[in-house]
């Protein structure tokens, strides 16, 4: 079998903006622009029938491959608090070259920290939150 991750998927309250934290964060890159989609071969494949959605496609710096889906649903059901032990959300890493730097500009573009900096294994790792409650561990030095 062979198996390609293509893609991470973030649901959010805003599309636009939270887009424009990964840009601001992490340099992020437009892959493709925002898209308004609709129609039944939207709905089909998601289950949510008659839904409408907004969808960014972001590239990370240097990759373009798995790249950062943003979906922005007309009707949504969205957890509002963030933690990184609620069912059925988890978090993905990041490595950074410099932690510091990036904890400001998580901290300047709406985000939060949820734990603090400490040393785990030869990384300095801490866990953050987007501006919309999403859970990000980020590393440095793996």
């Amino acid at each position: 079998m062979t198996l390609r991750l293509r893609h991470i998927s973030l649901t959010a309250r805003d599309a636009v903006r939270l887009g424009q934290f990964y840009e601001d964060v992490f340099g992020c890159s437009t892959r493709r622009a925002p898209a308004r989609l609709s129609g039944p071969s939207v709905w089909r494949g998601n289950g949510l029938h008659g839904v409408d959605l907004t969808s960014i496609w972001l590239d990370w710096p240097g990759s373009d491959q798995p790249f950062l889906e943003i979906l922005e649903y007309d009707t949504q059901a969205i957890p509002v608090n963030a933690s990184v032990n609620a069912p059925g959300r988890g978090h993905f890493a990041l490595e950074v070259d410099d932690l510091d730097a990036t904890l400001e500009r998580v901290r300047s573009t709406g985000g939060t920290l949820l734990g603090e900096v400490t040393t785990f294994g030869s990384a300095r790792l801490i866990y953050v939150a987007d501006c919309e409650g999403n859970v990000i561990e980020l590393e440095c030095g793996v």
